[in-house]
């Protein structure tokens, strides 16, 4: 007898995501199990830091806050909590629960997953941490466990592992564990999958998404959706942006299944509902993503306003008097953001941003030394001179890199209810490459990048199946306004060259007229998805948004390798820049440490595009007004 679907759901996305998600998620309608992802690479930074000063910490203190209410709620509905809100002591979280539980006298069982550490293998290193995979959930699970508390598993394990416990799925069953961790990876930013961070957010009220949920079934297929009556959308484009997210290449490569991205259907079952088909799963590799975080060094950071007349003479005078002082550190970065507006009706609109941010092995050549130097500016340097805040003392960076481990010599463990320490095997595995991959356009530095497929390589048009969404679905508003001048070379041209088509009538407009786009940080490395809403806008996106032209569009990333890769069933593309980020997001390399908003650079880009592709301007939906007040402002930060 085939089991129902489980009904499982996610109320955190990150250490900081709204507090009282977990309560709404519990209230909000029937779950079977509830999820909350507490980790990013930056955070084991901070909980490292958390455990330098107290060897108890060290896990995301936020979901004990939360829990006072939320376990007696959970208890009373029989919704399992799993969460990687251990971090670096799983161990330590799932005792503080338990005495949680008994304060405020809700009778629950708590399991704890352990062995991600190998902090101690790594010379030098504040955390190293394998990313585990789910099966050690599923143990938890199968004892009996109300709570499971991980460290660091991949954020999909969240999900996959109370799937495979819910289904008694075997480690073989490589297309169900891969449906389920595509729906993991779905949940797990919480809510980015119901119109949070998404391209078209003016068409749809997104002030409060609610969070998501998934129904899961038997064969590894699922909806997505939400809570009735929760903010924020759930359709086929904000479930492709979340998919896109912080992805590479076509093989999703996980410490339980392999989940081919490029086998990946949605179709629309119904409002807010978005079913997930077709995922095939191959054997995981035979090694385990280790991530390690280091103390890098010393930062310090001064922004000088520039403001009126002269900006860039202002800028030179600044970075000359400070040569002197600056002589001897490691890194200096200089970058000047012209902000400024000609003829400016406000002070700030006529001002630019000088930003100085330096880094050394030593705080004493980035603290008071420099602070000096750059106060003592204040009398004697350009007209207007002013920073955005008193310079501060040097402080502490980090640096994250990954590695990897053979997966059988990691003691993935289940420390079960009653204190039981089950030892998981490693599942057999492959070397993810094989015969028929699909290959990435790709380019390193000084190479010339791979031309898009060609009739050669991959059909010329994707033919139109229940996934693909309408030729007539919603696109993002435009209104044309006449084709200016030519494109800058490597930028223009709706008909790429030796393609034989026609010439079209083009308009010169952003790419996001036309395509949505979603991007993050993988260490050092930034990925950046972009889609297209119909099948003749990919076709031509495929065809236009080349590693050269994905180039020219961003100039910061020439002279770094960049990797495409094409995923029709999504009408998408993927790109991977190694290296745009440095050392990661806590050494602090950009203005932009995480990528976040990278993808909307990219859209922001003009280039000529087809008139016939895009559609006149639409006003944007109404968000309706509330009964009494203003609407209630979101809460928490973005990572």
């Amino acid at each position: 007898m085939t089991r129902r679907p489980l009904l499982i759901g996610n109320a955190s996305g990150f250490y900081g995501d709204r507090s009282d998600a977990l309560r709404e998620m519990l209230t909000g309608g029937p779950l079977d199990v509830l999820t909350g992802d507490y980790l990013a690479e930056l955070t084991m930074l901070i909980l490292g830091r958390d455990r330098l000063k107290n060897p108890d910490l060290g896990y995301a203190k936020t979901f004990l806050r939360q829990l006072e209410e939320g376990l007696g709620l959970a208890h009373e509905r029989g919704v399992r909590l799993v969460t990687n809100a251990g971090g670096l002591n799983p161990a330590g979280l799932a005792d503080a629960v338990r005495e949680l539980a008994a304060k405020v006298g809700v009778p629950v069982c708590v399991a704890h997953v352990e062995g991600d550490d190998l902090t101690a293998r790594e010379d030098g290193a504040l955390t190293a941490n394998a990313y585990l995979g789910g099966a050690g959930i599923t143990a938890c699970l199968r004892a009996g466990a109300d709570v499971v508390v991980t460290g660091r598993v991949t954020d999909a394990a969240l999900v996959s592992g109370p799937a495979a416990w819910w289904f008694d799925w075997a480690p073989e069953d490589h297309d169900r564990l891969a449906g389920a961790v595509v729906a993991g990876h779905i949940l797990e930013c919480g809510t980015q999958a119901t119109g949070g961070n998404y391209s078209f957010f003016t068409a749809h009220d997104v002030r409060r998404p609610g969070f998501p949920l998934a129904e899961i079934s038997a064969d590894g297929s699922a909806v997505i959706t939400k809570h009735p009556g929760t903010g924020g959308v759930v359709s086929a484009a904000t479930v492709t942006a979340q998919l896109l997210y912080e992805t590479q290449g076509v093989r999703y490569l996980g410490p339980d299944v392999t989940a081919r991205l490029d086998t990946v259907r949605l179709t629309d079952d119904g409002p807010d509902r978005v079913r997930i088909l077709g995922v095939r799963g191959e054997q995981p590799p035979p090694t385990l993503k280790v991530g390690v975080t280091r103390i890098g060094g010393w930062r310090n950071e001064v922004v000088f306003v520039l403001t009126g007349l002269d900006i860039e003479e202002k800028a030179d005078l600044v970075r000359a008097q400070l040569a002197e002082t600056l002589e001897g550190v490691a890194d200096t970065a200089w970058t000047l953001a012209r902000t400024d507006h000609e003829d400016a009706d406000t002070e700030e609109t006529a001002s630019a941003l000088l930003r100085l941010v330096v880094r050394d092995p030593s705080p004493d050549r980035v603290g008071r030394a420099l602070t000096s130097a750059a106060v003592e500016l204040a009398l004697g340097s350009y007209p207007g001179f002013h920073v955005t805040t008193p310079p501060g003392p040097a402080q502490p960076y980090g640096v994250f890199a990954s590695t990897s481990a053979p997966a059988t010599q990691v003691p993935h463990t289940a420390v079960l209810p009653d204190g039981t320490h089950i030892p998981i095997p490693a599942p057999p595995s492959a070397l993810p490459a094989s015969p028929g991959e699909p290959a990435a356009h790709s380019a390193s530095p000084g190479e010339p990048a791979a031309p898009s497929a060609g009739p050669a390589e991959q059909p010329a048009a994707v033919p139109a199946s229940p996934a693909e969404p309408a030729a007539d679905s919603a696109s993002p508003a435009f209104e044309a306004r006449g084709s200016g001048g030519g494109a800058p070379e490597g930028v223009g041209g709706a008909a790429p060259a030796g393609s034989g088509a026609e010439p079209r009538e083009t308009v010169r407009a952003p790419l996001g007229a036309l395509a949505g786009a979603r991007s993050g940080d993988k260490g050092g490395d930034a990925n950046v998805g972009v889609w297209a809403e119909s099948a003749p806008a990919w076709h031509w996106l495929r065809d236009t948004l080349t590693v050269d032209r994905f180039r020219a569009l961003l100039p910061e990333t020439r002279g770094l390798t960049v990797h495409r890769h094409e995923l029709p069933n999504l009408h998408a593309l993927n790109f991977t820049v190694t290296g745009i980020l440095g050392a990661g997001v806590a050494s602090g390399h950009r203005f932009d440490p995480q990528a976040k908003a990278l993808g909307e650079w990219l859209r922001a880009r003009h280039l000529d595009i087809p008139v016939d592709l895009l559609r006149p301007a639409q006003p944007p939906v109404s968000a309706p007004q509330p009964a009494q007040g203003p609407a209630p402002a979101p809460e928490g930060t973005g990572p």
